[in-house]
């Protein structure tokens, strides 16, 4: 099976807007139909709380005929606009769709961060963790949700195996972002975030691009958008992922970034695994 998980940052953007970048992002769409995966995550749809509307899903449809679509929105008292989620899947699937709430502080729940698909064999999940934020003001609520998320895959991995994606806002190694000396300090690599993604994958999950590419260096899936030569001096991040239960780990077949070309920000994930 192949699965593509994407922090798309504005899916109303990528369907509707006309400026160069929303092109840029419908041409990664159209990369990603083209290789026919089973299901794509989406985070950061940032909709209304209404969902798409009919003219999204129409240009949706003509992207990804055949596909469902499911999805989660933020919704009072957060802020309205703000994250959210979706799938894609072929509609020959029929998994049980579930919106989880985790217990995480105010109002995380309630931005639309989670989505859970459960097939007979196993889980897919996807989400988009709470960036610390600029100073790190919410470095206290991220650890919460993090101690949360985690008893919430564990309980998953328990019935059944988890495959799990999203932008999970933290580089875990100095392996994994290009200037880790001048980032001790800023969201996403703090002490604090790296200690919890550890605990995380000593929960039972494997961090599918690792295992497949243990000392890869320069490989990354986000490049800041607002600085300009980000991506042509690859100053970037591995702050999205694919985790597998570890009895998954050895199924796993291909764990990659799909390239964007110049377009920054984040490159959506693939994964291949035989199931």
């Amino acid at each position: 099976m192949k699965f593509i998980s994407w922090n798309i940052d504005s899916i109303n953007a990528a369907l509707t807007g006309t400026s160069t970048r929303a092109g840029e992002t419908r041409e990664v769409l159209h990369q990603i139909a083209a290789l026919q995966p089973d299901m794509v995550a989406i985070q950061e749809t940032k909709l209304s709380k209404n969902g798409p509307t009919k003219k999204h899903l129409a240009a949706l449809n003509e992207i990804f005929p055949d596909y469902e679509v499911v999805w989660r929105s933020s919704v009072e008292p957060a802020r309205k606009g703000y994250a959210g989620t979706m799938y894609l899947y072929k509609a020959a699937y029929h998994p049980t769709v579930s919106y989880p709430e985790i217990g995480a502080p105010e109002p995380m729940d309630q931005e639309g961060r989670m989505i859970t698909l459960e097939f007979p064999e196993f889980y897919v999940t996807e989400v988009y963790t709470p960036n610390s934020g600029s100073g790190l003001k919410r470095l206290a609520e991220r650890q919460a949700w993090d101690d949360q998320y985690r008893q919430y895959l564990h309980r998953l991995d328990q019935t059944k195996p988890v495959i799990a994606s999203g932008d999970f806002n933290v580089a875990h190694e100095p392996i994994d972002l290009a200037h880790p000396e001048n980032n001790h300090h800023s969201a996403g690599y703090t002490d604090e975030e790296r200690e919890h993604f550890t605990k995380l994958l000593q929960a039972g999950f494997t961090d599918t691009f690792r295992h497949l590419h243990p000392e890869k260096t320069g490989a990354y899936s986000w490049w800041a958008q607002r600085v300009i030569t980000s991506k042509q001096n690859n100053s970037g991040w591995r702050i999205d992922y694919w985790l597998v239960s570890n009895r998954l780990a050895d199924a796993v077949t291909n764990s990659s970034m799909i390239d964007t070309g110049q377009r920054r920000d984040h490159a959506p994930i693939e994964l291949d695994i035989d199931l």
